[in-house]
């Protein structure tokens, strides 16, 4: 079992004790963690849409794809069945291990960090935050990439308010910025 999962269910009483949950089923659970990449600046380059898409799939630890344009856009250059991005959806064992390294290993690398800003809620207890490029996870070896790139990372959980999902984060060892909610 993952590490975090261990933690998490250590501490779910406490987490329902401090959000004053009565049933012990609607305690604040992580659901999936979306990681995506827009890729607009490499639509025409193949080689380096691969490399992209394999650089999130060794810091997932789970195949990512290719996301492909529906429509044209003119003022956009875009192309319909052009690839405009890079996303995978982790679940289950892999989100917690992902979550984990994330947390513990990868946002302490993060130059100058004092935390992630607080602001990324929307409104149902989800958490989106953007990181500035992959280097900062140890799995990725600098001469492997082509280009540095950033990532979108979701974090969806079945808190159904912010304040719920802020509580759940913290105790899972988000590091949050200091100072108001």
């Amino acid at each position: 079992m993952a590490r975090l999962k261990d933690k998490y269910l250590g501490l779910k009483a406490e987490l329902q004790k401090d959000l004053d949950i009565k049933n012990p089923m609607e305690t604040p659970k992580l659901e999936k963690v979306i990681i995506s990449v827009g890729a607009g600046f490499a639509m025409k380059d193949n080689k380096l849409i691969k490399n992209i898409e394999d650089t999130i799939t060794t810091i997932a630890g789970q195949k990512a794809t290719t996301v492909i344009a529906k429509k044209s856009v003119a003022g956009f250059k875009v192309r319909e069945g052009m690839p405009v991005g890079i996303r995978v959806t982790l679940r289950g064992e892999n989100m917690y291990n992902f979550f984990d390294r994330l947390v513990s290993i990868a946002l302490p690398r993060v130059k100058d960090f004092r935390g992630v800003a607080r602001n990324g809620f929307d409104g149902r207890g989800n958490f989106n935050f953007g990181l500035q490029e992959q280097l900062i996870f140890p799995e990725i070896t600098y001469d492997s990439i082509m280009q540095i790139h950033g990532m979108n990372i979701t974090v969806v959980t079945s808190a159904g308010t912010d304040k719920a999902g802020f509580a759940l984060l913290e105790k899972l060892g988000m590091p949050f910025t200091k100072g108001s909610n």
